[in-house]
Order: structure tokens, then C-alpha cells, then sequence
């Protein structure tokens, strides 16, 4: 018998307030578990506009607890009423002034199993993450879920090959990459980077955008959000440009020992020819 993860991503429009924005991702998200999904990731701060291509003091105050804050504890209640597996991206406050790009992940029972914190943060313009953001410090941490070994990596972290292949190591199956992208310069990358690392790393990846416009700066978010297998192709079509949707799509697991068969990736690493690339 095959063994298939139907899996779920949501790219959605901005509400215009976070109350709204959080009862859509419920709403999308009991759609997405009546249509079989076991597991589901949501937009990079999916409970609120991205704010960061403006610099205001204001947007701090919107940050909250993980997991004792209202998003991740009402979502906490979704996983369990619906038995799915959830990565929710939120902005988090740990403390005064220690607020994080954040992303917390619910077993299918409701078991909080942890949080990965953005790692690479970007700050040119349109993007003042660092006025917003403190680096991630909790490494590149695999969970363990109803649905196998998954990991996250946020939005600009996907520029990095470093944390794909941490991920890859630790044993992770599907990787989501929950993103706040918009139409310009780097538009294209969007439908090369994570097929690379797909492919670089022999499993799945889940990459969420966002989609329409926005109250803060010149945006227009693209959506396309899809799901890459281990050899590098997408199963089924890339999501709408401009549209609202939820994207659900069969994983079949199988197919990553499949690939990790034919390419010995992994086996024929050199670890002991790598110091360079971690020289200051």
C-alpha cells in the first residue's frame, strides 16, 4: 500500500485585522481536513499583514507568546478537533525587545512540539526585518509528527543552502518554507530555489507566499505557492498569482527512498572537505 501524506498549504489575502486573519486560517483549515489533509502550513505571519516594509514602532506590540499566545493556543484547539498536523508562522515575543519570526508546530492530537526561529534576516529595502526581528537561536529542529519527520525554514531563509541540508541531515521528510514574497527582482528564484534544495536534499518541500496587496509599502504578493518532490518536479499545478487559495496535494513518501537510492546524495557527502565553508 502506498504510503500518502495529503498535505495542505493556505496562501491568503491580508483581512485587515488579526482577529479575521486567524478565524480564516480555522476556517481554511477544517476545509482542508474534511478534504483528507493530515497536515497543513500557514504564510509567513499568517495572523497579520507583513508589516516589514515600513519601520514602525507599532507592529512590535502585535507580537505575542508561543505557544501560550491566543494564535498558536486557538490552533492548538484546530489540531485537535481535526487531527491535522499544524505549522503556524507567527511573530513572537520571548521577553521585552526578544521578538522572533517564528513558526510553531502542533502534532495531529494538539501536542505543541516546539518552534524554529527565522535564522537569516534580511534588511534592505521593503524588507526592515531587523528592526523587527532578532536572529533565530534555536538551530534547525526536525519534529516529530502523526505525519513523519518534518522541519521549517522561513521566507529569506531559503537563500541559504545551509539550513536546507541541517534539516536533511536530521531526518526531515517534508520541509515548509512559509513566505511573505513579492512580485520584483528576485520573482524567479521563487520557482528555482526550492525544487534546488528539493532536489539537493532528497525530500519534500511545502513553499507558502502570500497573495494580493497590502496596506504597508509598494506590495503585491504573488502567491504560487506548491509543493516540489525529491527529484525536483511540483505535484500538481503551482497555486493562483493573484488568488486566495488552499493547495492540496498527495505526497508520496515512498518516493524519497526511491531517490535517495538512485542519487546517493547523502552517502557520498564530504564532511571533511567542508571547513571552509564555515570560516568567519
Amino acid at each position: 500500500m502506498a504510503n500518502i501524506v495529503r498535505a495542505a498549504l493556505l496562501q491568503a489575502a491580508w483581512t485587515g485585522d488579526r482577529e479575521s486573519m486567524v478565524e480564516k486560517g480555522v476556517h481554511y483549515a477544517y476545509e482542508a481536513a474534511d478534504r483528507g489533509a493530515r497536515v497543513m502550513c500557514f504564510q509567513e505571519l499568517f495572523n497579520g499583514p507583513y508589516f516589514c516594509q515600513v519601520q514602525d514602532d507599532d507592529h512590535k506590540d502585535t507580537a505575542e507568546p508561543v505557544p501560550d499566545g491566543p494564535s498558536t493556543q486557538r490552533m492548538i484547539e484546530v489540531a485537535k478537533e481535526t487531527g491535522m498536523v499544524l505549522v503556524v508562522p507567527l511573530y513572537e515575543k520571548e521577553d521585552d525587545g526578544f521578538l522572533y519570526n517564528t513558526a510553531a508546530v502542533i502534532d495531529g492530537d494538539g501536542t505543541y512540539l516546539g518552534k524554529y526561529r527565522k535564522t537569516h534576516i534580511p534588511h534592505v529595502n521593503g524588507f526592515w526585518e531587523k528592526f523587527y526581528f532578532r536572529p533565530g537561536n534555536l538551530g534547525y529542529p526536525v519534529f516529530d509528527t502523526a505525519v513523519g519527520r518534518i522541519g521549517v525554514y522561513i521566507c529569506y531563509d531559503r537563500h541559504f543552502p545551509e539550513g536546507w541540508r541541517a534539516l536533511g541531515l536530521a531526518g526531515a521528510k517534508i520541509v515548509f518554507n512559509p513566505s511573505a514574497t513579492s512580485r520584483g527582482l528576485s520573482m524567479y528564484l521563487w520557482n528555482l530555489e526550492q525544487p534546488a534544495s528539493a532536489v539537493a536534499n532528497e525530500y519534500f518541500v511545502g513553499a507558502i507566499n502570500r497573495v494580493g496587496t497590502e496596506p504597508y509599502g509598494d506590495n503585491d504578493f504573488y502567491g504560487s505557492s506548491y509543493f516540489v518532490d525529491p527529484r525536483g518536479q511540483l505535484v500538481g499545478e503551482a497555486g493562483s498569482d493573484t488568488e486566495e487559495e488552499l493547495v492540496i496535494r498527495d505526497l508520496e513518501m515512498d518516493l524519497i527512498d526511491e531517490v535517495r537510492k538512485t542519487w546517493a546524495f547523502y552517502r557520498d557527502r564530504r564532511p571533511d572537505a567542508y571547513d571552509p565553508l564555515v570560516a568567519p
